[in-house]
């Protein structure tokens, strides 16, 4: 771990996975131990200014790049992102051909970052080591035995289910864009379906993801190795619509005003409930009670 300053353009996160870390020096949490140098910078454009740095600190988890900020008036750090390693490359920077401690962080999810370091030897480690875990994401990728996803997916039991959701919100997403899907919220239900549109011919395997405001289609590759981005629809501009409860075809159709509907099979009667439970929108009641004042009623005569 190492003090160092940056700005960014636009930095993809990711929340922080395992619980094993991996630290270029001890002591990481002591902040009596922390006051090496290492500068982190958004590459600047030619002929321009260079940008402003902020003070940031690096740790190597096994799967990630985490950036803190110091807060020194409460010597607490501050949460600042997590880069995944997965498809990250790295690679020294020269100027002029000469020596200029400086690396460049740059992947599928995350913007072109530049690190300063105080020295050549700060330099060589960082290189060193986040070159080593990148290796080790790729070994377990590269393997279909090591693979968390063909273990978890199809997710036909409630422990998969959960282990899915806490594995969609620390790996790498392929092709994602928009809003980094930790900040979407917390994940209210998920299950793989197979989606067909007029687009297309046949069904595709999807992994479809609810949260408080949108709804996510998410994709896995054959060797059950890659999540891929699909796409994002808001809850507020759809309307689920039950097609058949059939065992063996349980259907519904997604469809809005911007998109082409989407009939969406489930495998469980148990996963086709909970859809059509958590996607129906309770129509508007529109009240047909008048706004006059109701009749008075007279009073009764005593005898």
């Amino acid at each position: 771990m190492g003090c160092c300053s940056f700005t960014a353009r636009h930095t993809g996160t990711d929340t922080v996975g395992p619980d094993e870390i991996e630290l270029l020096e001890p002591g990481v949490w002591s902040l009596a131990e922390t006051r090496e140098p290492i500068s982190e910078s958004v590459r600047a454009e030619p002929h321009c200014c260079p940008p402003e740095r902020d003070e940031r600190y690096l740790v190597l988890f096994s799967f990630h790049l985490l950036i803190l900020q110091l807060d020194h008036p409460k010597q607490a750090f501050i949460y600042q992102g997590v880069l995944p390693l997965s498809g990250m490359s790295v690679r020294e920077i020269r100027q002029d051909n000469d020596v200029s401690n400086m690396f460049e962080i740059h992947g599928p999810m995350v913007d072109s970052k530049i690190v300063i370091c105080a020295n050549h030897t700060e330099l060589k480690n960082w290189i060193e080591h986040i070159e080593e875990s990148m290796q080790k994401v790729l070994n377990q990728q590269l393997s279909p035995f090591q693979s968390v996803l063909s273990c978890l997916v199809p997710c036909d039991e409630k422990w998969k289910r959960e282990e899915l959701k806490r594995y969609l919100l620390r790996a790498p997403i392929w092709q994602w864009e928009g809003t980094p899907i930790q900040h979407l919220g917390q994940i209210g239900y998920l299950s793989v379906v197979y989606v067909t549109n007029a687009q297309r011919e046949g069904s595709q395997e999807r992994i479809l993801v609810l949260f408080p405001q949108d709804l996510l289609l998410l994709s896995i590759d054959s060797q059950r190795v890659h999540v891929k981005y699909e796409g994002r629809l808001p809850l507020k501009s759809i309307r689920a619509l039950e097609k058949s409860a059939l065992l063996g075809r349980l259907e519904f159709e997604i469809s809005g005003d911007m998109m082409e509907p989407l009939l969406v099979s489930c495998s469980s009667p148990e996963d086709y409930q909970n859809w059509i439970f958590r996607l129906q929108q309770p129509e508007t009641i529109v009240s047909t009670i008048s706004k006059q004042p109701p009749p008075l009623i007279p009073k009764k005569r005593r005898s």
